[in-house]
């Protein structure tokens, strides 16, 4: 399975993403997208394929998106994307593409979604919650 994962290694969202992938036995290609952004066609193409709004995979949080107005609802998908590729960290992560589709993987474990090929065995987020346990299924959340 042919997959890609545009990659910010800071993030601990798309390192517990990336790891999702491996653990089902894959070794994507890995875009680290603040070293290497995608083009405007790329972009355009990876946002339509996640069928969600451009404004939804601009990330806010420790970004310009504040000091660019980029909060301001006259803007056009156009503007966005123009800034998304002038300021790279803009980008939401990880997005993930794969046969099954393109998404926005947040939380991470929307990557499972995409994924054919089944967890190897358990799994724990960085941040100790267990996403798999040791016979490879998926572990429910607690409410």
């Amino acid at each position: 399975m042919s997959i890609t994962i545009y990659h910010n290694p800071a993030c601990g969202t798309s390192r517990n993403t990336l790891a999702m992938i491996r653990n089902a036995g894959v070794e994507p290609t890995v875009i680290e997208y603040l070293k290497t952004p995608p083009d405007r066609a790329t972009l355009v193409d990876l946002i339509a394929r996640t069928g969600q709004p451009v404004r939804a995979l601009i990330r806010d949080k420790g970004t310009p998106f504040d000091d660019l107005g980029l909060g301001n609802p006259a803007l056009t998908d156009d503007q966005l994307i123009d800034a998304m590729l002038a300021h790279p960290i803009l980008i939401n992560r990880p997005l993930v593409v794969t046969p099954l589709g393109v998404a926005l993987c947040r939380p991470s474990e929307k990557v499972l979604d995409l994924l054919t090929e089944a967890q190897r065995g358990a799994f724990t987020k960085e941040d100790g919650e267990a996403v798999i346990d040791a016979e490879g299924r998926r572990v429910k959340p607690s409410t």
